[in-house]
């Protein structure tokens, strides 16, 4: 009987224990931590692009294409981007870019229609710093890779 006495009276300790620790609020960190800030991506960016086969991912492009340049522009919330170059022949299209900061990068994913006779529609990712602007590409047709830096 001493025993069941015992052992009740702890298990009574050991409950009280638990639902005062329950209730007890957590600790509070010493220093909230801030958000990075952004990077600075909008104006003028240079560099070049090119498609690839991903079964073969150790292979470089087999065509790299002369030049890209990039002229990106915040709207609104969205990044505008125009890029223009010479591939075959030259071309220009604006993009409409989702970015969100991811500590101290900008992530971008997008869709676009370039139209039938230039891929059809692409779908695309990216990453952004203050210095360097690298995506990937994706369409029916075509998957490829830019890298982009500052323009001087």
């Amino acid at each position: 009987m001493k025993t069941l006495n015992w052992l009740t009276s702890f298990c009574f300790v050991l409950l009280v224990g638990v639902i005062t620790l329950a209730q007890t609020p957590a600790a509070q960190p010493a220093a909230t931590q801030s958000k990075p800030a952004a990077p600075e991506i909008t104006g003028d960016w240079t560099g070049t692009w090119g498609v690839y086969s991903p079964a073969q991912g150790t292979t470089p492009p087999k065509d790299i294409c002369k030049k890209l340049d990039a002229k990106i522009e915040l709207k609104d919330g969205l990044y505008l981007a125009s890029f223009e170059g010479d591939c075959g022949g030259a071309y220009k299209y604006s993009i409409k870019m989702e970015g969100r900061q991811v500590g101290k990068v900008v992530m971008f994913k997008g869709t676009t229609d370039l139209g039938a006779k230039d891929g059809g529609v692409f779908d695309w990712i990216g990453r952004a710093t203050d210095k360097e602007f690298v995506g990937f590409f994706t369409s029916a047709f075509y998957t490829g890779t830019f890298n982009l830096a500052r323009a001087k």
